[in-house]
C-alpha cells in the first residue's frame, strides 16, 4: 500500500529560492572543463528530454541530429546526449569509438558508466585483451557481471582466483553470462568442484531464482537440468515417485525437492523428514533441508521454527554450514520469539556466532545481532560473569543517539547520549567549491528536467572520495535547491561532522504542525514517517501509484476522504496540503486501530494493516522483538527507521522528546477486540 521512496521518484519542483540558487551553480560550472559546458539557447531543455526519448525508442538518426546540436551548444548535458548516442550502437562499435568517447568527457560520471557498458559487451564478444586493458580504469568497479569477467581473465592469465571467484559467484542473485561463463570455465579447470555447484544450486532454489538455478544445473549436466524440471511444480510429490537411491546424484536431488517444498509448504517437508529422509540423507544435506524448513516456519511465525533450527544444527554438528545470511538471520530471529518470548539463548548464541563468521556476510554487520547478543548474554548469566561483562562492551560499543539499536543499547546502560553538536559553519569557499563542482550542477539539472535515475547516479558519482566538510557543502546546495533527498542522503556519508539540520530537515513546518495536531498526531512521528517514506518529495511517486508527501494510494485516499467528511478528487493527491491532510487522517486512524502503537501503525502504514494484524498473533513479544520478527525486509526496516527518525525529530523540535523504548510501547499480542475496516 505505502512505498518508501528513496532513488528514482520524479522530481520535485524547485521553488524560486531553489532556482536562484540553480542559477548560481550553473553559471560557477560555465568556467569548468570536463564536462560542463555552456548553454545557449532557451530549447536546451527540451533538447535532452528530446534526446531521451529518441534513446528510449532508439531513434538513432534523431538523436544524432540532437547529438550534434548539444555538442555545438556546448550543453551543459551534451555528455549524456553522446553517452545515449554511442550507447545505441555499442553493439557494432570498436574500441577506437569508446577511447574517443573517454577522451571527450573524462572524469565523468558518463565517461565510467560507458566504460561499464563497454566491458560488458568486451565479456561477450569474449574479447579479453582490450577488456584487460580498460578494466583497471573502472572506477566504480560495482557490476558483479563484470567482476566475474574480470576474475576469468585473471584465471586465464595463470593467477589463482578460486577463493573470490567462488564468493563472487555464490553471491550472484541472478543467471548472467559473466558469472555463469566463469563457474563454467573453473569447473572445467578443477578450480571448482561439483560440491560448489550443488551449493550454488541450493542456495539458487532457497532464493527462488530460477535463471540461476537454471544455471547451476546446466554445469552439472543434462540429468540434473531434466530432475529440476520435473521437480519444479510439485517438489514433494516428485520425492514419492523418485526415492533417494544409494548414490549422491539422488540424495542432492532430494535435498533440493525438499528446499523446494518448503518454500511452500514447510509442515509437509518437515513431515517427510522426520519420517524417511532425515535418515537416508548424509547429515548434511538434511540439515540443510531442515534449515530451509526452519527458515520458512520463521518467516510464517510459527512457534515451531526454532525447533527446527536446533535439528539442523545438531545433524550440522561441528562443521560450520554455508547456509545463507537469511537463513542465519532467521534462526536468531526464531530464537528470539521462542518459548512464548523467553527466548532460546543457546541458539541466538550460535546463530549470531555463525553470521560472524560468514566471509564477506553484510548481515553480520548489522547492529541488530550485537544488540540481540548482548541482550541474551546479560540475561542468560550473572552479573560479573566473563559473558555479563562482553554484554556490557557490547552495548557500549553500539550506542548512539541515531540509530534505532545505538538508541536501544544506550538504553540498557542508562544512558542517554546527546546529538552530536553542529559542525562550523560551511565557508564561503566551501560553499563556492560545491556549486561550481561539474558533476554536482549535472545531477541538479537532470533532476530538474525529471531524469530522475539519471541525476541520483550522476550525483553519487561526484560524491565519491568527498571529505567530510566537501560532502556537507554538496548536501546544503541541495538542500538550498529543495531536493531533500539528495540533501539527506548526502549528509548521511560524513563520519565525524554530522548536521542533523540536513540530516532530519524540518521544510514544510507551516504546513505540517497544524496539521499533526489537528489529527492528534506527534509531529516528530509525522516527520519520522515522511522522511522515510518520500524524503520530503511532493511529487514523489512510487512503482504501485502512492503519491506525495504521504505516499498515499488513491484507493486509502478516497476511502479515508469518505471518513472524515472530505472532498476528494484524484488530482488533489499530489497536493501538498491535501496530501499532508489526508495521510495525516489516515495515519490516526491506523494508530488507534492499533491501540497507540507507533511500531504497528508504521509497520501497517507501509505494508498495510491486515498483515500487522496477522504478525501479532501469537505470543505477547517485547515490542522490540516483535519489530526484529517482521516477514517483509522493506517493512521491518521502516518501522525501525521510522521510530529512531521520530525520537531525533523529538528533540530537534523542542517538545517532550521520550526515549525510543516509550515509542515502542507495551509488549505486543493478539488483539484484545475488534478491529476496524482499514483498508
Amino acid at each position: 500500500m505505502f512505498l518508501a521512496v528513496y532513488e528514482g521518484a520524479p522530481a520535485r519542483r524547485v521553488g524560486i529560492g531553489g532556482r536562484i540558487m540553480g542559477l548560481v551553480a550553473l553559471a560557477a560550472a560555465l568556467c569548468l572543463g570536463a564536462g560542463v559546458q555552456a548553454q545557449t539557447n532557451t530549447d536546451s531543455s527540451d533538447l535532452v528530454l528530446q534526446a531521451r526519448e529518441a534513446q528510449r525508442s532508439r531513434d538513432a538518426q534523431r538523436l544524432s541530429e540532437l547529438n550534434a546540436q548539444a555538442q555545438s551548444q556546448q550543453h551543459l548535458l551534451a555528455s549524456w546526449v553522446d553517452y545515449w548516442l554511442l550507447g545505441l550502437r555499442l553493439a557494432e562499435a570498436r574500441q577506437s569509438d569508446l577511447e574517443a568517447f573517454y577522451a571527450r568527457w573524462p572524469g565523468s560520471y558518463v565517461e565510467d558508466r560507458m566504460r561499464n557498458d563497454w566491458l560488458l559487451e568486451l565479456g561477450k564478444r569474449r574479447d579479453w585483451k582490450n577488456f584487460a586493458e580498460d578494466y583497471p580504469r573502472f572506477r566504480m568497479n560495482d557490476d558483479r557481471e563484470v567482476r566475474c569477467y574480470a576474475l576469468l581473465t585473471e584465471h586465464l592469465a595463470g593467477r589463482d582466483v578460486r577463493r573470490e571467484a567462488r564468493a563472487t559467484w555464490l553471491a550472484q542473485r541472478d543467471g548472467d553470462d559473466g558469472c555463469q561463463l566463469l563457474a563454467s570455465t573453473l569447473l572445467e579447470a578443477g578450480r571448482l568442484t561439483r560440491e560448489d555447484a550443488w551449493l550454488k544450486l541450493r542456495l539458487a532454489a532457497e532464493a527462488n531464482r530460477p535463471r540461476a538455478m537454471q544455471g547451476a544445473a546446466r554445469l552439472l549436466g543434462k540429468t540434473v537440468e531434466a530432475e529440476l524440471k520435473l521437480m519444479q511444480d510439485k517438489p514433494l510429490r516428485y520425492l514419492n515417485r523418485k526415492g533417494a537411491g544409494d548414490n549422491l546424484l539422488r540424495k542432492e536431488l532430494a535435498t533440493l525437492a525438499l528446499v523446494r517444498g518448503a518454500a511452500s509448504e514447510p509442515d509437509a517437508a518437515a513431515e517427510l523428514l522426520r519420517e524417511r529422509w532425515e535418515r537416508q540423507l548424509p547429515h548434511e544435506l538434511a540439515a540443510w533441508a531442515w534449515a530451509q524448513v526452519a527458515r520458512v516456519s520463521a518467516l510464517r511465525l510459527q512457534p515451531e521454527a526454532a525447533d527446527h533450527y536446533e535439528q539442523a544444527l545438531r545433524l550440522q554438528g561441528r562443521q560450520r554450514p554455508e547456509w545463507s545470511d537469511e537463513t542465519l538471520a532467521w534462526a536468531a530471529r526464531a530464537a528470539l520469539r521462542a518459548d512464548e518470548g523467553r527466548g532460546r539463548p543457546a541458539l541466538l548464541l550460535k546463530a549470531v556466532d555463525l553470521l560472524e563468521q560468514q566471509e564477506g556476510s553484510s548481515a553480520a554487520r548489522d547492529p541488530a545481532w550485537a544488540f540481540w547478543k548482548a541482550r541474551m548474554l546479560r540475561a542468560s548469566h550473572p552479573a560479573g560473569s566473563p559473558q555479563a561483562a562482553q554484554a556490557q562492551a557490547l552495548f557500549q560499543g553500539l550506542a548512539s543517539p541515531l540509530s534505532f539499536y545505538g538508541k536501544l543499547a544506550a538504553e540498557e546502560l542508562g544512558l542517554r547520549p546527546a546529538l552530536p553538536a553542529a559542525p562550523a559553519p560551511l565557508t564561503a569557499a566551501e560553499r563556492a567549491q560545491a556549486q561550481a563542482h561539474p558533476g554536482l550542477a549535472r545531477a541538479l539539472r537532470l533532476i530538474e528536467l525529471g531524469l530522475r535515475n539519471e541525476g541520483v547516479r550522476e550525483w553519487n558519482f561526484s560524491l565519491r572520495g568527498m571529505s567530510d566538510r566537501e560532502l556537507l557543502a554538496a548536501a546544503q546546495l541541495a538542500c538550498e535547491r529543495e531536493v531533500w533527498d539528495r540533501c539527506i542522503n548526502t549528509s548521511e556519508r560524513t563520519r565525524q561532522e554530522i548536521d542533523l539540520n540536513q540530516r532530519f530537515p524540518t521544510p514544510f513546518r507551516k504546513e505540517l504542525l497544524p496539521q499533526a495536531r489537528e489529527a492528534g498526531l506527534d509531529p516528530a512521528y509525522v516527520y519520522g514517517l515522511i522522511r522515510q517514506e518520500s524524503r520530503f518529495m511532493t511529487d514523489a511517486r512510487s512503482h504501485v501509484g502512492a503519491s506525495g508527501l504521504m505516499q498515499v494510494m488513491p484507493a486509502t485516499a478516497r476511502w479515508t476522504a469518505k471518513k472524515v467528511g472530505l472532498a476528494y478528487k484524484p488530482e488533489l493527491l499530489t497536493d501538498r496540503d491535501f496530501n499532508l491532510r489526508i495521510g495525516t487522517a489516515y495515519l490516526r486512524l491506523v494508530l488507534d486501530d492499533f491501540g497507540g502503537s507507533q511500531a504497528m501503525a508504521a509497520a501497517a502504514y507501509n505494508a498495510g494493516p491486515g498483515r500487522p494484524r496477522r504478525w501479532r498473533e501469537g505470543p505477547r513479544l517485547d515490542a522490540a522483538v516483535w519489530a526484529e520478527n517482521i516477514p517483509f525486509n522493506e517493512t521491518r526496516d521502516y518501522v525501525k527507521r521510522v521510530l529512531s527518525n521520530a525520537t531525533i525529530y523529538a528533540q530537534l523540535l523542542g517538545g517532550d522528546a521520550p526515549e525510543l523504548r516509550a515509542r515502542l510501547g507495551r509488549a505486543i499480542g493478539p488483539a484484545s477486540g475488534p478491529t476496524s475496516d482499514l483498508p
